[in-house]
Order: C-alpha cells, then sequence, then structure tokens
C-alpha cells in the first residue's frame, strides 16, 4: 500500500514527502477513491499571520482539494482559550476574544491563494471550533466525552511526558486540550462529515485521540495523517530566520524578504524544499536539487519563484527577483560586497548616512563621509544623495541598501 496507493492524493502525498504516519493507509485510501472525503488540519489562532512554518500543512489542504477532497481548515478560536501544551516548556499567555477574531481573520488571507473557498462539494471552509467548545456545559461533557479518556492513557503521551518531568508544571487547563482536540474531531464528523485530520508529526497523539473518540461516540470511520515535523539540513526549525518569523501576510513580510528567505535556501534542502512547497513535476524537483556549484543557486531562485508566486503571486515574485539582481549585479558586482549588518534595535530613531558610509568602509571618518556627500560623490541605490543629515528607519530598509561611493566602491546595508 505504500507504494502503490490508488488515490492521487494518497500518491502525491507518497512522491512529494509528506507522510510521517498514518492511523490506516489503505481505508484511506480507499475511501479518497470512494468519494469526497473532508479533511480538516487546525490552526491557533495565537498571531494575526502563519507563518512558513505552517506552509506544509496548508500545501496539505491544498493538494486534498486539488485531488477531490473537501479541505476544511480548522480555527481554534475555543482552544486557543486553552493553549496547545504540546511539547511547549511553559504555558502561553492566554488571548482575549477580540484579539483571537482579529487573528482569525488575518489568518484566512494566508489560506486565500492556496484553497478556494464556497459552499461548492469540494469547496474549502473556514470553521471556528468556537461555535461548540464556548457553549459547552461541564458537566454533561465530562459525562459524555470525558468518560472515554483514560488518564493513564495520557499520561503517556510523549507530549505530556516532556512536560511533567519539568519544573513548569501542567496546569490542568492544558491537560484538557487533547480532549478538546479530540472533540473537535468528533464535532466535525457530525456537522460536516469530516473524515481526516491530518498535522505535523507533534500533533500525532492528539490526532489518535481524535480517531479513538469519533470511534467510540458514533462508531463514525476516520483517519489520522501526519507529516514529519520539518527542520532545516542545519538543524533548525522550519519558518524561523535570523530576522524572526518568516510570516505569510504581506503586510507583516514583504513578498520581496519572503523570496529572500526561500533563495537562502540550504544547498541539501532544495529537491526537499521544491517536492513540499511547489506544484514542479517531482522528477523536475529531484533533478534541480541534485545540482551543485553555481548551477543549485539558479534551483533556488526557481523555487523563491514558484513558492512566491503560489502566495503573492507571479509579479511579486518577478519584482523580489529583479530587485535581488539589481542589488547584487549592478556595476557587476557580485555578492561578495561589504556588508553593513543592522540590527532592528539601532533603527528606533534612524541611521545617518554619515555613519553608514564610515561603517561600510566607504569614508575614513565622518568628516571624510561628509566631504564625499557634499561633493556629490555618494550614492544610495544609484541616487546620488547631498543631504548629509538624511536618516534611515527601518521602512526603508526592508530591502537592501546599496550604498556607493564614487564611481567603483560598492557597500549594502542589510537589516540583520
Amino acid at each position: 500500500m505504500h507504494h502503490h496507493p490508488k488515490s492521487d492524493f494518497m500518491r502525491v502525498m507518497f512522491e512529494r514527502g509528506f507522510v510521517a504516519d498514518c492511523t490506516d493507509y489503505q481505508a484511506l485510501d480507499e475511501a479518497l477513491v470512494r468519494g469526497v472525503v473532508p479533511g480538516y488540519i487546525g490552526f491557533d489562532a495565537t498571531a494575526t499571520s502563519l507563518h512558513v512554518g505552517s506552509l506544509i500543512q496548508i500545501m496539505m489542504l491544498r493538494w486534498l482539494q486539488k485531488c477531490g477532497g473537501r479541505p476544511i481548515v480548522l480555527m481554534g478560536g475555543g482552544t486557543t482559550k486553552v493553549g496547545d501544551p504540546s511539547f511547549r516548556a511553559e504555558e502561553r499567555p492566554l488571548l482575549t476574544d477580540a484579539q483571537i477574531e482579529a487573528n482569525i481573520a488575518g489568518i484566512k488571507q494566508a489560506f486565500t491563494p492556496y484553497v478556494r473557498f464556497g459552499d461548492g462539494a469540494t469547496d474549502a471552509i473556514m470553521v471556528n471550533n468556537a461555535e461548540w467548545l464556548d457553549a459547552l456545559n461541564y458537566i454533561s461533557f465530562l459525562r459524555d466525552i470525558g468518560r472515554h479518556f483514560s488518564v493513564n492513557r495520557m499520561l503517556s503521551f510523549e507530549s505530556v511526558k516532556s512536560r511533567l518531568d519539568r519544573e513548569q508544571s501542567l496546569s490542568f487547563l492544558e491537560f484538557n486540550y487533547m480532549i478538546l482536540q479530540a472533540y473537535d474531531f468528533l464535532e466535525l464528523r457530525r456537522r460536516y462529515g469530516c473524515m481526516l485530520q491530518m498535522g505535523g508529526s507533534d500533533q500525532w497523539g492528539n490526532i489518535v485521540n481524535g480517531v479513538d473518540l469519533t470511534r467510540r461516540v458514533i462508531d463514525g470511520e476516520v483517519y489520522g495523517l501526519t507529516s514529519p515535523l520539518l527542520t532545516t539540513s542545519d538543524g533548525k526549525k522550519m519558518g524561523k530566520s535570523a530576522s524572526g518569523a518568516v510570516w505569510l501576510n504581506a503586510e507583516m513580510l514583504s513578498p520581496y524578504e519572503f523570496w529572500q528567505f526561500w533563495r537562502n535556501t540550504t544547498d541539501a534542502d532544495v529537491g526537499r524544499f521544491l517536492k513540499l512547497y511547489t506544484e514542479m513535476p517531482v522528477e523536475d524537483c529531484e533533478r534541480l536539487g541534485q545540482l551543485s556549484g553555481a548551477e543549485i543557486n539558479g534551483a533556488k531562485i526557481v523555487l523563491a519563484n514558484a513558492v512566491t508566486t503560489l502566495l503573492h503571486g507571479s509579479e511579486a515574485a518577478a519584482s523580489a527577483e529583479a530587485t535581488a539582481r539589481e542589488v547584487f549585479e549592478k556595476g557587476g558586482i557580485g555578492e561578495e560586497l561589504p556588508t553593513v549588518m543592522l540590527e532592528p534595535g539601532e533603527l528606533s530613531d534612524g541611521v545617518g548616512i554619515v555613519q553608514l558610509f564610515v561603517r561600510a568602509g566607504l569614508a575614513a571618518s565622518g568628516k571624510d563621509a561628509k566631504r564625499l556627500i557634499a561633493e556629490g560623490g555618494a550614492k544610495v541605490n544609484d541616487e546620488i544623495v547631498t543631504d548629509t543629515a538624511l536618516r534611515y528607519g527601518a521602512s526603508q530598509l526592508i530591502e537592501p541598501m546599496k550604498l556607493t561611493a564614487g564611481k567603483k566602491r560598492h557597500a549594502l546595508v542589510v537589516l540583520g
């Protein structure tokens, strides 16, 4: 079964590297062949945007829809009030209802490029678990749902055990989280005929709980499918860059910076990322991933363009590539330009042009820099500047800034 799935969806999942584990490969595969399978993934509403770490899940929902299934995006409006303890060192701060609502609106924005919402048979829907969790009656919930859970078994899950051994205790509020997540699956099965829950492999325990509960309470067949937890080949968690989270919403991270994140992929990750994050044919992904030397940089540009096009559109991708080329190639300069890295903290009241020329090594002293600027020998992004009092803030440094002294000497200023 692993090697010859009958359904398009399972075939894509295996070929492209999306599968870590499944509660019943064969039965899920057969269900997918029989008809429309509604499948869900839950997302916490803890920020106004998702980041790159969630993109593998978004791509799974996209493929489910492309292969004739129905994606259900479950927003954890209710569970966000509780906080998922899985593998976290401490409790999350709790959010107000208004913050949660605003976060959900922002997160929906990240989904619209990837899945088609609507009320057709395979159209995606976005559902908020606050719909059923907010109205729960505690006593009847304990009686109907709580009795199906063995505390002994709950204590045996890795995600819980990792917290029990720490100083920071696991609150009863958080301990309830896995029961609520299991209950979500049951409710989605009742309300929308949902048959599949997907998630990262850290969600395996929660997913299995939901499958068991749904079978016990309504004898409904449901399945779980997890994706590998992605770390980059240098061991970092996917979605974090040196400068912070790689957000999907354009107003939180410019399409140029998003493009640059993919352009800077480690050589060893290129093939795998093409398979997971683009829709290019698998054989092309593998061929590009095997390139080396200068050619692998071309493959990284292909990756950056394809991923950016899916999220922000082809114009944004083309413009990011053009900007990158201009910054690095104008005047035949390569990437070996001297670079001034600025920390966001230095920019609270801006950084002066004179200081930048000195730090870049394009002027020997402040006096020297002022003379250079006053005489028209200084350029910023190829425009002559003559005002020695100019200051630059974070918003002007979203994209790398090129400094030029005279005709031939260049440097880059980059926000670290």
